[in-house]
Protein backbone atom coordinates (compact mmCIF):
# COMPACT_ATOMS: atom_id res chain seq x y z
CA UNK A 1 0.00 0.00 0.00
CA UNK A 2 1.55 3.35 -1.16
CA UNK A 3 1.69 5.83 1.60
CA UNK A 4 -0.47 9.88 0.85
CA UNK A 5 1.62 12.47 -0.32
CA UNK A 6 0.52 16.13 0.33
CA UNK A 7 1.75 17.79 -2.76
CA UNK A 8 2.31 20.84 -0.55
CA UNK A 9 5.10 18.91 2.04
CA UNK A 10 6.21 16.17 -0.41
CA UNK A 11 9.97 16.44 -2.34
CA UNK A 12 11.15 14.66 -5.67
CA UNK A 13 14.88 13.87 -4.95
CA UNK A 14 16.79 13.74 -8.16
CA UNK A 15 20.15 12.08 -7.11
CA UNK A 16 23.27 12.68 -9.48
CA UNK A 17 21.09 12.36 -13.51
CA UNK A 18 23.91 13.30 -15.15
CA UNK A 19 24.72 12.28 -19.01
CA UNK A 20 27.77 9.99 -17.89
CA UNK A 21 24.98 8.10 -15.61
CA UNK A 22 22.33 8.11 -18.07
CA UNK A 23 23.32 8.83 -21.97
CA UNK A 24 24.53 6.53 -24.48
CA UNK A 25 28.42 7.13 -24.57
CA UNK A 26 28.35 8.44 -20.32
CA UNK A 27 31.40 6.59 -18.73
CA UNK A 28 29.34 5.28 -16.26
CA UNK A 29 26.48 4.01 -18.79
CA UNK A 30 27.98 0.84 -19.93
CA UNK A 31 27.85 -0.46 -16.25
CA UNK A 32 24.40 0.77 -15.21
CA UNK A 33 22.90 0.44 -18.86
CA UNK A 34 21.66 -3.31 -18.58
CA UNK A 35 19.98 -3.14 -14.91
CA UNK A 36 18.36 0.55 -16.48
CA UNK A 37 17.08 -1.14 -19.51
CA UNK A 38 15.57 -3.87 -17.47
CA UNK A 39 13.70 -2.12 -15.00
CA UNK A 40 12.62 0.81 -17.61
CA UNK A 41 14.84 3.65 -16.16
CA UNK A 42 14.65 6.18 -18.01
CA UNK A 43 10.62 6.07 -18.47
CA UNK A 44 10.30 5.98 -14.93
CA UNK A 45 12.30 8.61 -13.81
CA UNK A 46 10.39 10.76 -16.80
CA UNK A 47 6.90 9.59 -15.08
CA UNK A 48 7.96 10.26 -11.52
CA UNK A 49 9.48 14.04 -12.50
CA UNK A 50 6.72 14.69 -14.64
CA UNK A 51 3.49 13.75 -12.27
CA UNK A 52 5.56 15.38 -9.42
CA UNK A 53 5.53 18.37 -11.40
CA UNK A 54 1.83 18.32 -12.21
CA UNK A 55 0.74 17.49 -8.91
CA UNK A 56 2.92 20.95 -7.33
CA UNK A 57 5.20 18.84 -5.69
CA UNK A 58 9.00 19.93 -5.49
CA UNK A 59 11.14 18.66 -7.48
CA UNK A 60 15.18 19.13 -5.93
CA UNK A 61 18.21 18.39 -8.03
CA UNK A 62 20.77 16.47 -5.45
CA UNK A 63 23.82 16.56 -7.57
CA UNK A 64 27.15 15.18 -6.90
CA UNK A 65 30.72 16.74 -6.90
CA UNK A 66 31.81 17.21 -10.67
CA UNK A 67 34.96 16.55 -10.94
CA UNK A 68 38.18 19.04 -11.62
CA UNK A 69 42.15 19.05 -11.64
CA UNK A 70 43.26 19.20 -8.16
CA UNK A 71 40.37 17.19 -6.27
CA UNK A 72 41.29 14.82 -3.95
CA UNK A 73 44.98 15.15 -4.38
CA UNK A 74 46.10 16.43 -1.14
CA UNK A 75 43.05 14.02 0.73
CA UNK A 76 44.01 12.67 3.47
CA UNK A 77 41.94 9.40 2.94
CA UNK A 78 39.48 9.58 -0.55
CA UNK A 79 36.77 6.30 -0.43
CA UNK A 80 37.21 4.10 -3.52
CA UNK A 81 34.71 5.75 -5.05
CA UNK A 82 35.88 9.14 -5.01
CA UNK A 83 39.77 7.30 -6.07
CA UNK A 84 37.89 6.19 -9.08
CA UNK A 85 36.27 9.37 -9.94
CA UNK A 86 39.99 10.84 -9.60
CA UNK A 87 41.44 8.49 -11.94
CA UNK A 88 38.02 8.31 -14.06
CA UNK A 89 37.49 12.36 -14.32
CA UNK A 90 33.08 10.95 -14.21
CA UNK A 91 30.83 14.30 -14.07
CA UNK A 92 33.94 16.61 -14.91
CA UNK A 93 33.07 20.14 -14.37
CA UNK A 94 32.86 21.69 -18.03
CA UNK A 95 32.26 17.97 -19.62
CA UNK A 96 29.42 16.64 -21.44
CA UNK A 97 29.35 13.77 -19.54
CA UNK A 98 29.18 16.29 -16.28
CA UNK A 99 25.91 18.09 -17.85
CA UNK A 100 22.35 16.95 -16.45
CA UNK A 101 20.74 14.75 -18.91
CA UNK A 102 18.84 16.60 -21.56
CA UNK A 103 15.47 15.11 -20.48
CA UNK A 104 16.17 16.31 -16.74
CA UNK A 105 16.80 19.64 -16.68
CA UNK A 106 16.03 22.32 -13.75
CA UNK A 107 12.73 23.99 -13.97
CA UNK A 108 11.61 27.40 -12.45
CA UNK A 109 10.05 25.81 -9.20
CA UNK A 110 13.11 23.28 -8.84
CA UNK A 111 15.48 23.26 -6.48
CA UNK A 112 19.49 22.40 -7.24
CA UNK A 113 21.12 21.95 -3.98
CA UNK A 114 25.14 22.03 -3.56
CA UNK A 115 26.70 19.49 -4.71
CA UNK A 116 28.00 16.29 -2.89
CA UNK A 117 31.23 14.84 -2.23
CA UNK A 118 30.57 11.54 -0.99
CA UNK A 119 27.34 9.65 -0.91
CA UNK A 120 24.76 11.84 0.72
CA UNK A 121 23.43 14.22 -0.82
CA UNK A 122 22.44 15.40 2.92
CA UNK A 123 26.17 15.57 3.78
CA UNK A 124 28.07 18.98 3.86
CA UNK A 125 25.48 20.24 1.24
CA UNK A 126 22.22 22.77 1.92
CA UNK A 127 19.77 19.75 1.27
CA UNK A 128 18.39 19.63 4.55
CA UNK A 129 18.52 23.55 4.72
CA UNK A 130 16.50 24.04 1.71
CA UNK A 131 13.67 21.18 1.98
CA UNK A 132 13.23 22.99 5.49
CA UNK A 133 12.11 25.88 3.96
CA UNK A 134 10.23 24.49 1.60
CA UNK A 135 8.11 23.16 4.67
CA UNK A 136 8.95 19.52 3.22
CA UNK A 137 8.27 16.00 5.42
CA UNK A 138 8.07 13.54 2.61
CA UNK A 139 10.68 12.92 -0.13
CA UNK A 140 10.66 10.10 -2.72
CA UNK A 141 14.47 9.42 -3.84
CA UNK A 142 15.11 8.87 -7.56
CA UNK A 143 18.28 8.64 -9.40
CA UNK A 144 21.74 7.13 -9.09
CA UNK A 145 22.64 4.75 -7.47
CA UNK A 146 20.81 2.60 -6.16
CA UNK A 147 23.25 1.25 -3.54
CA UNK A 148 25.59 4.47 -2.85
CA UNK A 149 24.23 7.77 -3.16
CA UNK A 150 20.52 7.28 -3.58
CA UNK A 151 20.72 5.04 -0.14
CA UNK A 152 23.20 7.03 1.20
CA UNK A 153 20.85 10.05 0.94
CA UNK A 154 17.65 8.55 1.65
CA UNK A 155 18.63 6.77 5.13
CA UNK A 156 20.40 10.34 6.31
CA UNK A 157 16.72 11.98 5.12
CA UNK A 158 15.32 9.31 7.97
CA UNK A 159 18.05 9.98 9.93
CA UNK A 160 17.32 13.79 10.18
CA UNK A 161 13.14 12.56 10.50
CA UNK A 162 11.92 12.75 6.89
CA UNK A 163 8.97 10.08 5.66
CA UNK A 164 11.16 8.32 3.05
CA UNK A 165 10.11 6.52 -0.19
CA UNK A 166 12.11 4.36 -2.05
CA UNK A 167 11.34 3.66 -6.23
CA UNK A 168 12.14 0.23 -7.19
CA UNK A 169 12.02 1.17 -11.03
CA UNK A 170 13.03 4.77 -10.93
CA UNK A 171 16.71 3.83 -10.12
CA UNK A 172 19.53 1.72 -11.25
CA UNK A 173 22.69 -0.15 -9.84
CA UNK A 174 25.69 -1.69 -11.42
CA UNK A 175 24.81 -5.29 -10.93
CA UNK A 176 21.04 -6.97 -10.54
CA UNK A 177 22.93 -8.15 -6.77
CA UNK A 178 23.26 -4.63 -5.74
CA UNK A 179 19.70 -3.81 -6.81
CA UNK A 180 18.53 -6.16 -4.62
CA UNK A 181 20.15 -5.78 -1.67
CA UNK A 182 19.07 -2.25 -2.07
CA UNK A 183 15.10 -2.82 -2.01
CA UNK A 184 14.86 -6.11 -0.41
CA UNK A 185 17.50 -6.18 1.86
CA UNK A 186 18.96 -2.33 3.18
CA UNK A 187 15.88 -0.72 1.85
CA UNK A 188 13.49 -1.85 4.53
CA UNK A 189 15.96 -0.94 7.41
CA UNK A 190 14.97 2.50 6.72
CA UNK A 191 12.62 3.38 3.91
CA UNK A 192 9.02 3.69 4.86
CA UNK A 193 8.03 3.11 1.53
CA UNK A 194 9.14 1.04 -1.02
CA UNK A 195 7.01 1.22 -4.22
CA UNK A 196 6.90 1.37 -8.27
CA UNK A 197 7.03 4.00 -10.54
CA UNK A 198 2.95 3.06 -11.32
CA UNK A 199 2.11 3.28 -7.35
CA UNK A 200 3.94 6.40 -6.86
CA UNK A 201 2.17 8.16 -9.85
CA UNK A 202 -0.75 6.80 -8.73
CA UNK A 203 -0.62 8.33 -5.75
CA UNK A 204 0.67 11.68 -6.74
CA UNK A 205 -2.60 12.09 -8.83
CA UNK A 206 -4.35 10.86 -6.19
CA UNK A 207 -2.65 13.57 -4.17
CA UNK A 208 -3.90 16.07 -6.50
CA UNK A 209 -7.74 15.64 -5.87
Amino acid sequence: MTDTYDPSRTAVLLVDPYNDFLSEGGKTWPRVEPVAKEVGLLDNLRSVIDSAREAGMRVVFVPHRRWQPGDYETWDHPNPSQRMIQKGHHFARGSWGGEFHPDFQPQAADVVVGEHWGSSGFANTDLDFQLKQHGITHVAVVGLLAETCVEATARFAMELGYHVTLVRDATAALSPERMHAAHELTGPTYAHAIVTTAELVTAFQDAQS
